[in-house]
């Protein structure tokens, strides 16, 4: 099982505990009332889902003071009992009601005991658990999610000013869209369902014809259905498809933070990162391959001051001073006149330099951070900010975990979504990509080995302080000594924790101390030694392995065959970033506007977002251009995520340009070209 099944039994083995624990107070509290019997206890035993149980319990729950009650306590329950029934043989409703006249009760008329009998039957209506299931399903089946304008200005919403579409068919990005338009009092929702339908299942369970009692209860149905049913069947709905387009959206967003968070890094590359800006200027910061600031500073080759050549002879001397190979420049305020500026540095320099754009998302968040503080604290928060943009094209992922994963904007609609179900998704997507690449522990940050399996913040602390005061680690059982670090959090964290020259050269990779055992048998089976890990000179274990049998193999080293097969590509590639067999990050050396595309113009961009209805994708003109769902290819498609990922490397031709509204449409089918022109 991978990471992802595992959390999804996780999600659900909690929904179905969280049943069964309001299934058990469900049964006490209708007990409680001396009303449980063996039908109600099966019907609760058979409830899917914890709407159906709500339904079950409706009836016996202490409800607010209602028409209902307040009837009741007037007496007239027998007299709704008696209509009701509906019996051939019954008396006009109304001169029934006349029985039950009691000025002291605050009954004074035959109609307002009539009243007060349909309030009950009304509510008795309501209360039927099998009525709003049906009515449920029904209504999702076959209603209408109507949307009005609430008002003359519509904005982003122009779109939703008269619609409709089937509750069956909406699909979720839809639905986020309109409940924000409706939060933000721009839309008028509604369901819209057939009411002949509704009454026609109310009708089969409740109402019984040829009594002359029957009109009052189809008039007391009506009203249960206008008054009590539908309203809370349509609140349901509603939060059902939210919940359904909140799930979706989250899916989403876990997709894009995974691969964005596992980009391939720019490795052992000095690396200026510029963070643009109009009137503070574009704050420096020089970074080594590993990350270490060399230098830091301020230029202003972009308006108001305009200090184009002396920007260009600083940067010209950082450049050779330590050996510079790349830019990585912000996205932010100013980005495209710095990135016009560093072309212009790249071709009169020509020496091979290249330059990335680099998504800013966040970056003011962790430099404002207390975080940031700590680990710099003679910058202020601008040159901070230089310094995370170049790490972040530097290694993506060691960077990033720093940063609040909502902020760092590869989603859609993330801000609407439930804080908890998001955050525990994001947390858990950051955590399983840490494991997956592997930490160094002589170099990690605390952010960093906080994410690792097993390690809490304080552990992390811990971990460093100890690495601080003894030296490096030489080897993984040394992470016994650090402080609150027991047995069950070093089974957990150990084998995510690499130490690139150690003693044990088991260490750089990812077979867990429990396993070195098995690890050295079968590296002495296979005619191979320690030694031969370490210089990467085990190649042919694989190879030796498949011969002997992978399922004889495994019995003989007891252990199971899928972490025979992990232990094998550890050994024959001990230390590898599973990262660096992805494709390289597109570097460019000049740059367009969007004044200079041309309908049919082929370019090669990098996707940075997916989302429900496409993908947007940076083809070096400062803005993302949209290639929709029905432009990505001339299959059927569910999903943009079927075919592309974050940090993809596309080729697409431009089908249409709008400068006034700054939106750029593309298209990866060539086909598409001719048809546009």
């Amino acid at each position: 099982l991978d990471d992802q099944i595992l959390r999804e039994l996780s999600d659900r083995l909690s929904y179905l505990r969280n049943m069964e624990e309001t299934a058990l107070k469900i049964k006490a509290a209708i007990e409680e009332q001396g009303a449980l019997t063996e039908e109600l206890v099966s019907a609760i035993d058979a409830a899917k889902t914890l709407t159906e149980l709500d339904d079950i319990y409706r009836p016996y729950k202490k409800k607010r003071k209602t028409r209902a009650s307040a009837a009741k306590e007037k007496g007239l329950e027998p007299l709704a009992e008696i209509i009701y029934a509906q019996s051939p043989d019954c008396e006009e409703p109304i001169k029934l009601s006349e029985n039950y006249i009691d000025s002291e009760k605050g009954v004074e008329t035959a109609e307002d005991a009539l009243q007060g009998a349909m309030d009950i039957i009304a509510e008795k209506i309501s209360d039927d658990a099998d009525i709003r299931k049906r009515m449920r399903f029904v209504c999702s089946a076959h209603g209408v999610l109507t949307v009005k304008a609430a008002g003359e200005e519509l904005g982003v919403y122009e779109m939703y000013k008269d619609y409709s579409e089937p509750l069956s068919k909406i699909p979720d990005h839809r639905i986020l869209a309109i409940n924000r338009g409706e939060k933000e009092d721009f839309l008028k929702v509604s369901v819209d369902f057939d009411r002949d339908k509704a009454m026609f299942i109310i009708a089969k369970n409740h109402i019984k014809e040829g009594s002359p009692a029957t009109a009052a209860v189809k008039a007391a149905a009506e009203d249960a259905y206008t008054r009590l049913i539908f309203p809370s069947v349509e609140r349901e709905i509603r939060s059902e498809l939210t919940e359904r387009a909140s799930v979706s959206a989250i899916k989403v967003f876990s997709t894009n933070l995974r691969q964005l968070l596992m980009q391939p890094p720019v490795k052992d590359k000095v690396t200026i990162g510029l963070d643009p800006g109009y009137r503070t200027g574009c704050k420096v910061a020089v970074v080594d391959g590993t990350g270490k600031v060399l230098d830091t500073g301020v230029i202003y080759p972009v308006p108001p001051k305009n200090k184009v050549e002396e920007a260009k002879k600083i940067i010209k001397e950082l450049v050779k001073k330590y050996s510079v190979r790349v830019f990585a420049i912000g996205n932010g305020t100013a980005s495209h006149e710095t990135e016009v500026f560093a072309a212009e540095v790249i071709r009169e320099l020509d020496n091979g330099l290249s330059y990335m754009v680099v998504s800013e998302a966040g970056a003011s968040v962790y430099s404002a951070s207390k975080l940031a503080a700590e680990e710099f604290p003679d910058y202020d928060v601008s040159l901070r900010s230089a310094v995370s943009i170049a790490r972040r094209l530097q290694d993506p992922l060691a960077e990033l975990v720093k940063i609040d994963p909502k902020a760092i904007g590869v989603g859609q609609y993330q801000h609407d979504m439930p804080p908890a179900k998001l955050n525990s998704a994001l947390d858990g997507v950051v955590e399983d990509c840490v494991n997956t690449v592997g930490v160094d522990l002589n170099t990690a940050s605390v952010q960093l080995l906080s994410r690792v399996s097993g390690l809490t913040s304080a552990v992390a602390k811990n971990i460093v302080a100890y690495r601080e005061e003894n030296g490096k680690f030489t080897c993984r059982t040394q992470l016994k000594k650090v402080s609150k670090l027991g047995p069950k959090a070093f089974e957990q964290c150990a084998g995510f924790l690499r130490i690139a020259d150690g003693k044990q050269p088991l260490d750089n990779t990812s077979v867990h101390p429990e396993s070195y055992n098995a690890a050295e048998s079968l590296l002495k089976l296979c005619g191979y030694n320690d030694e031969d890990v370490r210089k990467g000179r085990a190649l042919g274990i694989s190879e030796n392995a498949g011969q002997r049998g992978l399922e004889k193999l495994a019995e003989d080293l007891q252990i199971g065959v899928p972490t025979l097969k992990d232990i094998i590509k550890e050994l024959e590639r001990p230390g590898r970033d599973p990262r660096d067999e992805l494709p390289a990050p597109l570097l460019r050396s000049d740059i367009m506007s969007m004044e200079d595309l041309k309908t049919g113009m082929e370019l090669t961009g990098t996707v940075r977002n997916v989302i429900d209805f496409g993908a947007f994708v940076d083809i070096g003109v400062h803005q993302d251009g949209l290639v929709h769902i029905s432009q990505i290819t001339d299959r059927f498609i569910k999903h943009p995520s079927e075919v592309l990922k974050v940090g993809d490397i596309v080729k697409v031709w431009v089908l249409g340009v709008d400068a006034a509204k700054k939106r750029i449409s593309l298209t990866m089918r060539k086909e598409k070209i001719n048809e546009a022109k």
